[in-house]
């Protein structure tokens, strides 16, 4: 199995969510996040005195799939996500060494 994390822009965070549900993509959690760094383009920065310094909002997409359902999920997702400008985000992929259902203890 493998998790994978999508950080996307804000703005794009639907499209690659209904991309995503119409591929029936399975565990699909989002989370509203700030990024920081200078890989983000300037017109996208706030200013913000309790992170000292910039960020941008992005949402963070994390999605836990077989190892055969990795190439069409980033694949969707890099499709549904880029706007060809800085910024536009990163997907990392990595093992899951283990996932147990809390409602069924295994």
């Amino acid at each position: 199995m493998k998790l994978i994390k999508a950080y996307v822009r804000t703005y794009m965070s639907d499209k690659v969510v209904h991309a995503l549900k119409k591929i029936d993509a399975p565990r699909l959690t989002a989370i509203d996040i700030r990024a920081m760094g200078d890989e983000i383009a300037p017109q996208h920065l706030e200013i913000s005195s309790a992170h000292a310094g910039t960020y941008t909002t992005m949402v963070k997409l994390e999605i836990v799939c077989d190892d055969d359902e990795v190439d069409r999920i980033r694949g969707a997702i890099i499709e549904n996500a880029r706007t060809g400008y800085k910024g536009d985000g990163i997907v990392v992929i990595s093992p899951v060494e283990d996932l147990v259902s809390i409602r069924r203890g295994r």
